[in-house]
């Protein structure tokens, strides 16, 4: 979320730009590093709160389990 960063990009840019874009996605697939995990949390105006989270399983990307949970925020 803090790309581009110019001062970063200004290092090397011929080798770092392509390992900043690697490994800044949403989702990174790389040999012994990724993305395992995504969250999103939703809360509307009224404090009603869906949280939802997709995770791996076993290490599989073709894996994912999704659980959902609902609440409202106290005031």
């Amino acid at each position: 979320s803090q790309l581009p960063d110019p001062a970063i990009e200004d290092q090397g840019k011929d080798y770092i730009r392509p390992i900043l874009n690697k490994y800044a996605a949403l989702c990174v697939r790389c040999p012994d590093y990724g993305t395992r995990t995504n969250t999103v949390v939703l809360i509307d105006c009224e404090g009603r709160v869906t949280f939802t989270e997709r995770n791996m399983i076993n290490a599989d990307v073709n894996q994912w389990k999704t659980s959902t949970y609902e609440f409202k925020l106290h005031s």
